[in-house]
């Protein structure tokens, strides 16, 4: 089990680096590429809403197929994709690589969920799901962070070909292991496709878990792409500032990862859910008045920990709603959440332009709280019969 949740970390820590890379030098590619940063910003929706629309797909053929082969796939096209970006004369072939490197993300991160969730057993999955989340934002740490220096030293281009090339390596060091882990590849039946997924939406509580993770997604992770914006608005021009910025929230899943164990035996899942949304609220509370950017480090930090309070419970849930149809499932949850990523710019956008920032993160804050409060009421594991 320990082997096979080394691996997984090792290829979602890779993968992780594309999330968050691109939001601290938005301003610098708006700039190259003579369009608003509002425009730019929706590099972001243009990864994030391929990853969510090709998930239902993706799941499917893991669970019919192979789930390794098709993470190997996936991070090959991933790598070279993004690789391309760095060469892109325009706007649009640029938006149009990341669409593609955001289709196949979509392969990664959720099978491997579905490969972990396959060989760990439910007892100990929320310890196992917290190793992988730290892979994840240690990942989304490093890419945040790393991508605003990159960005400052050498230039936006140069954050695409040092990602990709990440992505490559990784896939060749992985490659053994995958072999290694004997998985038996199964038939290509497209029939089993509907049942599988209505045996997850058949489940009562795969509404609360779809539902949290879409509501989450539009009314956090929209702001990102804004961030390094804001700061520019408030006189920091730095992307290496707002790489450490919007890294604080990487900072503060590995802080959750780290200690799970403990929050998970003295809080239980109903304050962890419940915390998590308050914490959330607050962050976002503190973000909308404005601050040193020292102040909002320490409130991405707020944000990611009390995020991953919320999410790595219903992730549990998740893997949970058809054990038969396990990959199906994850990337259901994928579809869901990446979806939200993709309309939460969009949402912002609107936002930040006719009310402004403050009347948007205050709503955005109150949804989730009362979306915290929701899924500690209402998810339960089922009793054994």
């Amino acid at each position: 089990m320990n082997r096979v949740l080394n691996l997984m970390a090792f290829v979602i820590f890779a993968t992780s680096l594309f999330m968050r890379s691109v939001d601290p030098v938005i301003p610098q590619i708006a700039h190259d590429f003579n369009v608003a940063p509002t425009t730019a910003a929706l590099l972001s929706t243009g990864f994030t809403l391929p990853y969510a629309l090709v998930q239902p797909i993706l799941g499917a053929l893991a669970d019919m197929f192979s789930k390794t082969r098709l993470i190997s796939i996936c991070m090959l096209i991933l790598g070279i994709a993004t690789i391309a970006c760095g060469f892109a004369t325009n706007y649009e072939t640029l938006m149009t690589l990341r669409i593609i490197a955001g289709m196949t993300a979509g392969g990664v991160f959720p099978i491997a969920l579905a490969v972990a969730g396959d060989r760990v057993p439910v007892a100990q999955r929320q310890v196992a799901i917290g190793r992988l989340l730290f892979a994840a934002m240690s990942g989304n740490l490093l890419g945040a962070s790393g991508a605003g220096v990159i960005g400052d030293l050498i230039g936006w281009r140069a954050m695409f070909f040092t990602t990709g090339a990440i992505d490559l390596i990784a896939l060749a060091v992985a490659l053994p292991g995958f072999r290694g882990l004997g998985e038996k590849a199964g038939k290509l039946d497209l029939s089993s496709m509907i049942p599988n997924y209505r045996a997850i939406f058949s489940n009562p509580l795969a509404k609360y878990c779809f539902g949290t993770v879409f509501i989450e997604a539009i009314f956090l992770f929209g702001l990102f792409p804004y961030v390094a914006g804001l700061l520019r608005a408030e006189g920091e021009m730095r992307a290496s500032i707002a790489g450490i910025v919007i890294g604080g929230f990487g900072l503060g899943g590995v802080t959750y990862t780290l200690t799970v164990s403990w929050l998970v035996r003295y809080l239980g899942e109903r304050r962890l859910m419940a915390g998590g949304g308050m914490a959330m609220a607050l962050a976002l509370s503190i973000f909308a008045y404005g601050a040193p950017w020292q102040v909002e480090a320490v409130t991405f930090w707020l944000l990611g920990f009390g995020f991953y309070m919320l999410h790595g419970c219903v992730q549990v849930y998740v893997t949970e709603l058809a054990p038969s149809a396990r990959a199906s499932a994850t990337a259901g949850h994928s579809f869901f959440f990446f979806l939200g990523q993709a309309v939460g710019p969009v949402i912002y956008g609107i936002g930040l332009a006719s009310i402004g920032i403050v009347p948007v993160l205050l709503f955005g804050a109150a949804i989730l709280a009362a979306t915290g409060w929701t899924c500690a009421l209402r998810l339960r594991h089922p009793q054994p019969k």
